[in-house]
């Protein structure tokens, strides 16, 4: 029980996303609001966000560009940037789906009145 306690403590990036993203599926699945499961898919998207960031960072890394003449060269003095790459494109991804959705919500508000999953649900019955 102890050896957990000291892993959490040494590694409190991991504890805040998954924290992040137990809240944003809770608030998806728990609230009947549309724009509130909204907001829960945006925390779940940005808690995969923090996950690339926070894990991808590595203390006294250069960018991994290499010269021609620089012989042996040491891939632990080099920042990987795939983790870069996915982070901007899940950024992309958030900010599109996101766009897509207030547009469909906004949609479904001028045709059923309600935000309310239970009452579109009993308008469509």
């Amino acid at each position: 029980m102890f050896e957990l306690l000291e892993t959490l403590i040494q590694r409190p990036n991991f504890v805040v996303f998954v924290i992040l993203f137990l809240w944003g599926i809770y608030i998806m699945s728990a609230h009947p609001n549309l724009v509130k499961k909204l907001i829960g898919l945006y925390i779940v998207q940005t808690s995969v966000i923090f996950f690339l960031v926070a894990f991808s960072a590595k203390d006294g890394a250069t960018v991994p560009i290499i010269l021609a003449d620089s012989g042996l060269v040491d891939p632990m003095l080099y920042a990987n940037p795939l983790p870069h790459a996915l982070t901007v494109t899940a950024i992309v991804v958030q900010i599109a789906t996101l766009g897509v959705s207030l547009a469909l919500v906004s949609a479904i508000y001028r045709k059923f009145g309600s935000l309310d999953e239970d009452e579109i649900l009993e308008q469509l019955k």
